[in-house]
């Protein structure tokens, strides 16, 4: 018996989770609740986060959370649940599968069944943004060997498990080298470990137009935060309807299942709303636990049931559905087809007393680093790189001096374009003059020199190669 804990959310959450509950319940899960509150009534009591420090006392303790959809008050300063529990509890990987039910759910995409692992923690969602100067602001997108290490690894285990047959990874490399680079050059390392599975890598922009035009051409799709967050919404839509998935947060010692979709207040308490979100991410859940036969049988039922033409309002459709239900009446039906499977949708069959090998990140030997310069961010109101570059000369040394000056991302000096747009934010790199290396002692005195001379430093980014290669980009032009 596995104790969990419960969050019936707001709007038409409490209504759907009671039907996830009776469901699974029924079909033998073992199972024992621990309910707490979360959301708006939270909120509205004065807790910013949206839930009590008890209730993470449960959380924690309990290990696995089911968290039905919640309502954030408008402005406020009132934090994102999800994103607060993500990373409070180290959920590392979002889970998503989207598989059509064609043809008894529309969709353009018949053959659908694809699985978005997202990583769940860093990227630019790691929040960290400030404002430089009067017209840049800043957001910073961090990638870590861990957290890429971490994903990629769920990834190909989770292929493993459920049979799949290929791992495919999005990314932006060819722009962002050093963090998009980075996650690229993991999933190669990974994916030597697991040769049984055929591996791939697409360009982001070309991948997500394949995807959305050819899903069928993929099977597991590991990415880093944004790209996974835009891309899991899209293919849970292209499959049939976002109301119909579910989401799993993963971490190494918790985690949290839940629908991708809101708590839709216009429709609370009328016994309308559709289930079968939460009911996937429970699913995820019984699985997770390592409760499989039971996860199995109630996919089994509710691929059934949606195959019987029983649906609710957000899926039914005259001459294809045979019966509009509510959310009860819905929940009832699945129960009835417990023990049954479908016989025109592909029936699941899910690896019993199967774990996923996820060892914890060990930190590597560190690496030899060696500092070559350093970019100091300037705010300058002027437009001429070259007029920026003489005030600048006074900071240069016979062991130091400046050698490029960048506007965002384009090389502006030396041999800029005088049609090249800027703005008042600067990127001054200093680097050792021939024969020479540059210290943090250099950098200092280059700062002291900036401000002696009224030089408005907002920022600065040590240069630093890795056992002999840089590691820090270029300016493009260079």
């Amino acid at each position: 018996m596995k104790r969990i804990t419960v969050a019936k959310g707001d709007g038409i959450g409490p209504e759907i989770m009671d039907a996830t509950l009776s469901i699974i319940k029924a079909a033998g899960a073992q199972i024992e609740v621990d309910e707490i509150e979360v959301g708006e009534k939270v909120y509205l009591a004065g807790n910013t986060s949206g839930i009590a420090k008890e209730s993470w006392d449960i959380i924690r303790r309990n290990k696995v959370f089911l968290k039905a959809p919640i309502t954030t008050p408008q402005g406020g300063g009132y934090k994102s649940l999800n994103v607060t529990t993500r990373k409070f509890l180290g959920l590392y990987a979002n889970i998503r599968p989207c598989m059509s039910l064609h043809p008894f759910v529309d969709t353009k995409h018949p053959q659908m069944d694809i699985v978005i692992v997202r990583e769940n923690e860093e990227d630019l969602y790691a929040g960290i943004e400030h404002q430089q100067t009067d017209e840049v602001v800043q957001c910073l997108k961090l990638i870590s060997r861990p957290g890429c290490e971490k994903i990629v690894r769920y990834a190909f285990e989770y292929a493993k498990q459920y049979g799949r047959k290929k791992v495919t990874c999005f990314t932006k490399d060819n722009i962002m080298k050093q963090t998009d680079g980075l996650f690229h050059q993991v999933f190669d390392e990974i994916a030597k470990e697991y040769p049984e599975i055929e591996n791939e890598h697409w360009i982001i922009d070309i991948g997500a137009a394949k995807m959305a035009d050819t899903p069928e051409a993929f099977d597991v799709i590991v990415m880093p935060n944004l790209y996974g967050d835009v891309l899991s919404d899209v293919a849970a839509q292209i499959a049939g309807s976002v109301g119909l998935a579910g989401s799993a947060n993963i971490g190494e010692e918790c985690a949290m299942f839940e629908a991708i979709h809101g708590s839709a207040p216009r429709r609370a308490g009328q016994n309308m709303a559709n289930p079968s979100g939460l009911l996937q991410g429970a699913i995820q859940m019984l699985a997770h636990i390592g409760q499989s036969d039971v996860a199995e049988k109630v996919q089994n039922a509710w691929l059934k049931t949606i195959e019987e033409g029983i649906h609710t309002y957000d899926i039914y459709k005259e001459g294809v559905s045979k019966q509009k239900v509510g959310t009860k009446e819905f929940a009832e039906a699945v129960i009835r087809n417990l023990g049954h499977k479908p016989s025109k949708l592909k029936a699941v069959s899910y690896a019993k007393e199967s774990t996923l090998n996820l060892p914890k990140y060990i930190r590597k030997t560190p690496l030899k680093k060696e500092l070559e310069g350093v970019d100091i961010f300037v705010h300058w109101a002027g437009t001429d790189a070259e007029e920026l570059a003489e005030k600048l000369q006074v900071m240069n040394s016979s062991e130091v001096k400046l050698t490029m000056i960048t506007n965002r991302g384009i090389k502006v000096w030396p041999e800029g374009f005088p049609e090249t747009f800027c703005t008042d934010h600067w990127r001054c790199r200093f680097k050792p003059t021939e024969g020479k290396s540059i210290s943090k002692q250099h950098i200092i005195q280059l700062l002291q020199l900036a401000e002696s001379n009224q030089i408005d430093v907002i920022k600065t980014e040590n240069l630093y190669a890795f056992e002999g290669k840089s590691a820090y980009s270029l300016g493009q032009g260079q």
